[in-house]
C-alpha cells in the first residue's frame, strides 16, 4: 500500500501490511524440529517466533516453518528455489491480507489488493513492510526529493520562510513543484529542458532528393513513401536534389505545423492495383517531435531522438517553474538552487536557520530537512542532489534511498520484508548496509532479509535456506536456524560457498593487443574520463556505487571503432504480460508449432502453423482467449484467477488438442520443463539448439510457457544470453552486462559466469559492470573507477590484470578483489 504524501508525484513507497496477530497454535504434528510453541496456560508470555504452517505459493511444498522475531533473518537458497516466495508470496502477502481486512470494504474496491496466500495459517505475524526490488523504468519526474520525500520539506521551507520580492503574495508549496500545473513552467511542462530539430539534422546528406530519403527522419515502409506521395501530390519536386530547392520549400516541408489533406495516386510497382486515396502530410519535425513525447517504443524513441538537440528551457533557464516561484529566495538561492546543490553542501546553507536564525517557522522546517538528510548522508549518498532523476541511479542508489527512509520513519515492532538489499552495492557500501539492518533490529523490529551476499549471510542472526534446487526440484526448507549450523546440511547449494571458501584461481595475466576505446566522455560526474577495453577479453567494470561504471560503459556502442556487433543483456522482464514466456521469446515456439503443423492429423485438417498459437483465433480457447484462466472480480475482496471453465487452463480448443505430437497435445509440451523438453525434442537439431543453451544456463527448472510476470531477473537475464547464444556468431561481438550477478545465487553466478568465458574464449569481447568479487577475481581485465561516488569518483583509479588492480593503493575495490584472489599483504604491495 502506498504512503500517502503530499507530492502530486509521489513515489512508490514501500508497502505496509498489518493485522492482529491470532493466537499461536501447537505444532502441526509433522513439523520440523525447532522452538516449541508456549504451552497452555502460559499465554503471558507471547510467542517470540512467526510459524508458518503449509506454505504452497509457487513450488513451496506444504513448508512448515518457525523464524525468531526481533532478529535478523536471512532467506538463501539458489534463483528460483522459493526463498522470496515463502517470505514475499506467503509471510508478506499474509501481513498485507490482514492489514486490508481492517479496511472497510468500500475502500477496499479502490486498492489493488494481491491474492491470498496458499498457506495453511501463519502465527505471530506483526505488521509488515515490504522494500522491493524496482526492476521497472522509474519516471523522468522521479528524483531523489521525492522518493526521499526531501522535496516536499524544501517547497514548505521556500513557501513559508522564503525572501519574497516586495508586495508579492504567499504562494502555496504546490507552486513549487514543477510537477504540477501551478507550479511548473509553462513554456517545458516542469521538465527544465526542451528539444529542438534543425535542417542539418533531419535531412544529413542534400545531396539526395525526396524519392531517394533525403529526409532521414521520415519513417520507414509504408508511411515513408506516403509521405513522400502526398509530397509529390502537392506539387513539391521529390526527385530534385535537396540542396536545389528553394529555401521557402525546404523550410515548409521540415518545420510546418499545417496538415493539408490531398488527394493521392501513388504509382508503385508495375501490374498492381493502385488506388487512389487521401493522403495527410505532417511536417518532418511535428513528426520527430510526436514520436519523441507519444511513443511506447523504446526503439521508436531512441530513433527520433537522434533527430533532436536538448538544451535548457529559454523561459525558465532550466529552473522548470514559473517566474514568480523563481523569485522566491531562501539564503540567497532559489529552490532550483537549493535543490541543484549535494545532500552535504544543502545541509550546510540550512544548519544557520537550524540554528534558530531566521525565525520560528525556518528553524522547524530547517531541522525537519537536515535530520531527513542525515540519514540519506549516513549511508553514503550525501554527494547526490535532491533534483537528481531517479533514471540515472543506480540500483545501490535507489534501494539505499528508500532505506533511509524506513530509518527516518521510526516504526516500531513491525517486519521488515527486503528483496536483496545488497543489490547494486560495492562491498564496501554493503558494510553500511549492515549498519542499517542492524539499527531496523535495534530499533525493536523484526528484519526478514531475501539474500545472496554472503557477507550479508554471514552477518545473519537466523538463516532459512531453501532448496535444494530451482523449480520442482526445491521448495523444501533445508534449514531454519543460526547461520553455523547450515555446515551440517550436506544437500545445501549454500553450504560450499559459506564454510568451503577457496581464493579464485587466477588467469594468466593478458597482453592486450586491440582496444575499444571511448570517451573522453564528460556526462554525469564524469568528465573527460577516456576508457581503453582489450578486444576478445572478459572485463570487469568496478568501483563504489555511483563512481560512474554505467555511464563509462554506456559509451560503448556500435558506432565504436572495432565494434562488429553489440548486444545487451540486462535484466528487465522479457515481458509484460502472462502471453510472453519463454518459448515465445526465445523462438523455441516456432519450431514447436512447425513440427505439429507437420503432423499427420494437422496436414489433413489442413491446419497451419498459427492454429496452434495461443495469441490469435482460430486454434485458441475464445473463452479465455488464450490466457487459460478467466478474473472472477469478488468487488471489495481481491480479484481471484479461476482455471478457464472450458479449457480447464489449456489455452486452446478441442479441435486443436486432438493434434497429438508423439502422444502430446501442444498444451502438454507448453507444460514441459526445459529438461524434459531437452529429452523429448533430442532428435529435433533446432529445438535441441535453443533447450541446450537453456541448460547450460541453468533454466532447466523452467518451463516452456512459464509466463514472462512469474520469472525473477536473474531468469530473465539468463533467458536473453541463452537467445544470444543460441546464435551462430560469425563476427565480432559486444557483449555488455550490468550487474549481471544481481539477484543470483553464487552457484548461479558460477554458471553465468562459465558462459561469459566461453564469449571471450571463442573471441568475443564481453564487458561487465560488476561487484560480486569473485566474478572481478575471474575476469581478463579490470576498470575500476573512483575513489569516491558521485563528485569524488568519475575517473579511472586503476586498470589492468586482477592481480595489479588488487596491489592498487587507491582503488577502494582492491582489499576485496585482493581477499578473493587470496593474496596476503605482502603481495598485495
Amino acid at each position: 500500500m502506498q504512503d500517502p504524501t503530499s507530492d502530486p508525484d509521489p513515489d512508490p513507497g514501500p508497502h505496509l501490511g498489518t493485522g492482529p496477530a491470532p493466537e499461536p497454535a501447537a505444532p502441526s504434528p509433522d513439523a520440523p524440529a525447532g522452538p516449541a510453541a508456549p504451552a497452555p496456560g502460559a499465554a503471558s508470555a507471547p510467542d517470540p517466533f512467526v510459524r508458518v504452517r503449509g506454505a504452497r505459493e509457487h513450488n513451496l511444498r506444504n513448508v512448515d516453518v518457525d523464524i525468531p522475531r526481533d532478529t535478523l533473518t536471512v532467506f538463501t537458497g539458489v534463483s528460483g528455489s522459493g526463498k522470496s516466495s515463502l517470505a514475499f508470496g506467503t509471510v508478506y502477502a499474509e501481513a498485507q491480507r490482514r492489514y486490508f481486512e481492517s479496511v472497510a470494504p468500500y475502500a477496499r474496491r479502490l486498492i489493488h489488493q494481491i491474492g491470498a496466500p496458499k498457506v495453511g495459517e501463519i502465527t505471530g505475524l506483526p505488521p509488515a513492510v515490504s522494500l522491493e526490488q524496482r526492476r521497472s523504468t522509474p519516471s523522468a519526474r522521479s528524483s531523489v526529493g521525492t522518493v526521499t520525500t526531501l522535496s516536499n520539506s524544501l517547497r514548505m521551507l521556500l513557501s513559508r520562510a522564503g525572501d519574497y520580492p516586495a508586495g508579492a503574495p504567499r504562494l502555496d508549496s504546490d507552486a513549487f513543484s514543477p510537477n504540477t500545473a501551478a507550479g511548473a513552467c509553462p513554456s517545458c511542462h516542469g521538465l527544465g529542458r526542451i528539444h529542438e530539430t534543425s535542417e542539418e539534422l533531419l535531412v544529413p546528406d542534400p545531396s539526395l532528393s525526396v524519392r531517394e530519403g533525403a529526409i532521414a527522419a521520415w519513417p520507414g515502409a509504408w508511411q515513408g513513401k506516403n509521405l513522400r506521395d502526398v509530397l509529390d501530390a502537392l506539387g513539391y519536386d521529390v526527385d530534385r536534389p535537396w540542396r536545389e530547392l528553394d529555401p521557402k520549400d525546404r523550410e515548409w516541408i521540415l518545420f510546418t505545423d499545417e496538415q493539408p489533406v490531398v488527394t493521392v495516386h501513388p504509382v508503385r510497382e508495375a501490374g498492381r492495383i493502385q488506388r487512389p486515396y487521401q493522403g495527410t502530410y505532417t511536417g518532418a519535425r511535428k513528426l520527430v517531435l510526436r514520436t519523441f513525447a507519444d511513443s511506447k517504443s523504446p526503439a521508436l524513441r531512441a530513433r527520433a531522438e537522434r533527430f533532436l538537440t536538448s538544451a535548457p528551457c529559454p523561459v525558465c533557464g532550466g529552473g522548470r517553474l514559473r517566474p514568480e516561484a523563481l523569485a522566491v529566495t531562501f539564503a540567497g538561492r532559489t529552490v532550483a538552487e537549493l535543490a541543484a546543490l549535494p545532500l552535504t553542501a544543502l545541509a550546510e546553507v540550512l544548519a544557520p536557520a537550524a540554528a534558530g536564525r531566521g525565525g520560528e517557522t525556518a528553524r522547524v522546517l530547517a531541522e525537519d530537512l537536515l535530520a531527513r538528510i542525515s540519514t540519506v548522508t549516513e549511508l553514503g549518498l550525501g554527494y547526490l542532489s535532491t533534483d537528481r532523476a531517479t533514471p540515472t541511479l543506480s540500483s545501490g542508489e535507489l534501494q539505499r534511498l528508500r532505506l533511509a527512509t524506513q530509518l527516518r520513519s521510526g516504526l516500531f515492532g513491525v517486519v521488515y520484508v527486503l528483496d536483496e538489499p545488497s543489490a547494486g552495492l560495492h562491498p564496501a557500501d554493503t558494510e553500511a548496509l549492515l549498519v542499517v539492518l542492524d539499527r531496523l533490529k535495534a530499533a525493536g523490529n523484526t528484519v526478514f532479509v531475501v539474500e545472496h551476499h554472503l557477507d550479508v549471510v554471514r552477518h545473519a542472526d537466523w538463516l532459512v535456506d531453501v532448496g535444494p534446487r530451482a523449480g520442482e526440484h526445491g521448495g523444501q526448507v533445508l534449514h531454519s536456524g543460526p547461520p553455523e549450523l547450515l555446515a551440517g546440511v550436506e544437500e545445501s547449494a549454500t553450504r560450499r560457498f559459506l564454510f568451503d571458501r577457496t581464493p579464485v584461481p587466477a588467469r594468466p595475466a593478458l597482453v592486450p593487443r586491440e582496444w575499444l576505446r571511448t570517451g573522453p566522455v564528460t556526462r554525469h560526474n564524469l568528465r573527460g574520463t577516456e576508457g581503453a577495453f582489450p578486444r576478445g577479453a572478459l572485463t570487469a567494470v568496478t568501483g563504489v556505487s555511483g563512481s560512474g561504471k554505467s555511464t563509462l560503459v554506456g559509451a560503448l556502442t556500435e558506432e565504436t571503432p572495432g565494434v562488429g556487433r553489440l548486444v545487451t543483456v540486462d535484466q528487465k522482464p522479457i515481458g509484460r504480460t502472462p502471453r510472453s514466456n519463454l518459448a515465445t521469446y526465445t523462438g523455441l515456439f516456432d519450431v514447436v508449432r512447425k513440427l505439429f503443423t507437420d503432423t499427420e492429423e494437422a496436414r489433413a485438417r489442413g491446419y497451419k502453423a498459427g492454429r496452434f498459437s495461443f495469441n490469435v483465433p482460430g486454434g485458441r480457447c475464445e473463452t479465455c482467449q488464450g490466457e487459460g484462466f478467466v478474473s472472477v472480480e469478488l468487488l471489495f475482496l481481491p480479484s481471484t484467477y479461476a482455471p478457464c471453465p472450458d479449457c480447464r487452463g489449456a489455452r486452446y480448443n478441442p479441435e486443436t488438442l486432438q493434434v497429438r505430437l508423439r502422444g502430446l497435445t501442444v498444451a502438454e509440451v507448453l507444460d514441459l520443463t526445459v529438461e524434459s523438453a531437452a529429452e523429448f525434442f533430442a532428435a529435433v537439431p533446432a529445438a535441441a539448439r535453443s533447450l541446450t543453451t537453456l541448460l547450460d544456463v541453468g533454466l532447466g527448472h523452467l518451463r516452456l510457457g512459464q509466463p514472462a510476470t512469474e520469472l525473477s531477473g536473474g531468469e530473465a537475464q539468463r533467458i536473453k544470453l541463452a537467445s544470444e547464444l543460441q546464435r551462430p556468431r560469425r563476427s565480432h561481438t559486444l557483449y555488455v552486462l550490468d550487474e549481471p550477478t544481481t539477484g543470483l545465487h553464487p552457484a548461479d553466478a558460477e554458471v553465468l559466469l562459465r558462459q561469459l568465458r566461453g564469449l571471450s574464449d571463442a573471441g568475443h569481447t564481453v564487458v561487465v559492470v560488476e561487484h560480486d568479487m569473485d566474478v572481478v577475481a575471474a575476469a581478463d581485465w579490470v576498470i575500476d573507477l573512483g575513489p569516491g561516488a558521485g563528485e569524488a569518483g568519475g575517473r579511472i583509479v586503476a586498470e589492468g590484470p586482477p592481480r595489479e588492480v588488487a596491489a592498487s593503493r587507491d582503488s577502494r575495490t582492491a582489499p576485496y578483489l585482493a581477499k578473493a584472489l587470496g593474496l596476503g599483504k605482502a603481495e598485495r604491495g
